[in-house]
């Protein structure tokens, strides 16, 4: 059976560890050689040695634009190629107790590496993929930058800004056959949430991401969590020729959140 990406190459960025990583691993099992920056070196280097050859790592802040286009042109180069972009990496940003409180002192980073970021690696992909036959781009956005609420205002605007000029980018790029996209995963266990909540106090950091978790799962239709390889499963369909007719969509895989929460008198016992 032919794998799906076979004769693809491949860039993921933030992909050590959480959903890159299920994406990175998702993209290989298909056939894809893949290229995959991050911040982490010792967690991107040890994966890249578990991948074998088909897996390259190269440490890659993405908030610096220099950087991001670095790790796309060594991809094209050791792989002579690139086929899909996957803008993967994102921060979440300090976490306060209500918007009064923003100190907004980590705005520019979250933005930077959330939206700049993935702007430029679409950007840097797009114009080897325009000249190259087309390709497909996929942007890790959120169901933050869906439904609106409070906490993390940086985060929720650069996600909401990531969704929106990805539509445009797809717009754009179609005349060359590339495809822009995006994925918005919803109550996922990863880092992200805790890395936002450590700027609480330590007891008040945990009593914070459980209570969002709760909530979170409280208002999701589908009773099942979710996991980064389901997420990884949505990237692949959009990286493949099954979505070869599909641009400037956004696919949430959040369990049904973004499509309307639950009445409380429907939602099923659990115990």
């Amino acid at each position: 059976m032919t794998k799906e990406l076979s004769g693809k190459v491949a860039v993921v960025t933030g992909g050590a560890s959480g959903l890159g990583r299920a994406t990175v691993e998702k993209l290989l099992s298909e056939g894809a050689r893949v290229v995959f920056g991050d911040v982490d070196r010792e967690r991107g280097e040890s994966l890249a040695a578990d991948c074998g050859p088909e897996a390259r790592f190269r440490l890659t802040d993405v908030g610096d634009p220099e950087q991001v286009r670095a790790l796309v042109s060594y991809a094209i180069e050791e792989f002579d190629g690139l086929h899909v972009m996957v803008n993967n990496a994102g921060v979440s940003g300090a976490m306060h107790r209500g918007f009064l409180d923003d100190d907004f002192a980590d705005f520019h980073r979250v933005v930077s590496i959330n939206l700049l970021g993935a702007v430029v690696g679409t950007q840097q992909a797009g114009r080897h993929m325009a000249r190259n036959g087309g390709g497909s781009i996929v942007n890790l956005t959120s169901t933050g930058g869906i439904l609106a609420g409070p906490g993390v205002t940086a985060y929720r605007a650069s996600k909401a800004a990531l969704i929106h000029v990805s539509k445009s980018i797809a717009i754009d790029l179609a005349r060359f056959g590339i495809r822009v996209n995006c994925v918005a995963p919803g109550n996922i266990p990863t880092d992200l949430l805790l890395s936002a909540a450590r700027s609480l106090d330590g007891e008040e950091a945990d009593e914070v991401t459980q209570a969002i978790r709760a909530s979170m799962a409280a208002n999701q239709p589908l009773r099942r969590e979710g996991t980064p390889q389901d997420v990884a499963e949505a990237v692949l369909y959009l990286a493949g020729d099954r979505s070869r007719h599909v641009t400037g969509i956004v696919l949430p895989v959040d369990g049904g959140t973004t499509a309307g929460a639950m009445p409380h008198r429907a939602r099923p016992k659990t115990d």
